[in-house]
């Protein structure tokens, strides 16, 4: 086995692992690409975990900057040694891909390694956009074998339906680490202040207030789906994992719900069956 082979291997091993949505949604893309996927998901999981493998967010904003010097090829020492770098850099000379749309994902993370509020919808529409949604329209690129495949505007609304559903799951564990993803406007509206979610008290305030979130989600979904015809075909995998946006914010609607305690899921099977009906 070659190196670079090797690398795309480790890449496809962590992301099956680390981002099963992700990893099921890549086996409807042609098998010559996705390798190059895996690669774009394992980093983007690593630039992920980041905060939760780091005590102190300037460790974490240093891990962050090689991951910058990387793409840009200021890093000291062999970038190549270490296998998501590498075959994510063979993907991007590969498919031409743009390196500033990586180092935007990067610094739109800065916000991860902090306790700050999230300032408003705006901001967290931006936030998802320059993290999720690039995700899509790099994974877009990949497929269209480089060209522009003229899905900025639909990957823009997939990438924010996909990512507020993500933090709206993750909401348990993010209250926990005292991170707040939930807008500060929309969290005034119901009289919901962030010692309401750190300290785990909620109450019908958040409901409401999570509850506008779902419909944030819905809302961009729909219009990912209004411009489907701008999708073409060979771009459609990149779009996959918006098939479990619905079925995900329907597991919030149950009564059983409960935002501090219910890691929302759904079964395997249900998963797949989404993915193979496809987001459109």
């Amino acid at each position: 086995m070659t190196q670079a082979i090797a690398n795309f291997a480790h890449c496809e091993a962590l992301v099956r692992e680390a981002d099963p949505d992700r990893y099921w949604a890549s086996l409807f893309a042609p098998a010559d690409k996705r390798p190059h996927l895996h690669a774009l998901y394992a980093f983007n999981f690593e630039i992920a975990r980041v905060r939760e493998s780091v005590r102190e967010a300037l460790v974490g904003e240093i891990r962050l900057q090689w991951w910058r010097d990387a793409l840009q090829g200021e890093a000291r020492g062999d970038v190549r040694a270490n296998p998501v770098a590498a075959a994510l850099d063979d993907t991007i000379v590969q498919f031409r891909l743009p390196r500033q749309s990586f180092v935007d994902l990067i610094d739109a993370r800065i916000f991860d390694l902090y306790d700050d509020p999230m300032p408003s919808l705006n901001d967290l529409e931006g936030y998802c956009g320059e993290t999720s949604s690039s995700l899509i329209q790099l994974s877009s690129l990949i497929l269209a074998a480089g060209s522009n495949p003229g899905t900025a505007d639909a990957a823009g609304h997939a990438g924010v339906a996909y990512a507020i559903t993500g933090l709206l799951r993750a909401f348990p564990i993010h209250a926990r680490q005292g991170q707040v993803y939930v807008p500060a406007d929309i969290l005034n509206r119901h009289g919901v202040v962030r010692e309401d979610i750190v300290t785990g008290r909620g109450g019908p305030g958040l409901e409401g207030a999570l509850a506008d979130l779902r419909a944030v989600a819905r809302r961009h979904l729909d219009q990912a789906r209004a411009l489907r015809t701008t999708v073409p075909d060979a771009a459609r995998p990149a779009f996959q994992p918006l098939a479990l946006v619905e079925p995900y914010l329907r597991a919030m609607e149950r009564r059983s719900y409960d935002p501090f305690h219910t890691l929302v899921d759904i079964p395997q099977w249900r998963r797949i069956w989404a993915l193979w009906r496809g987001p459109f």
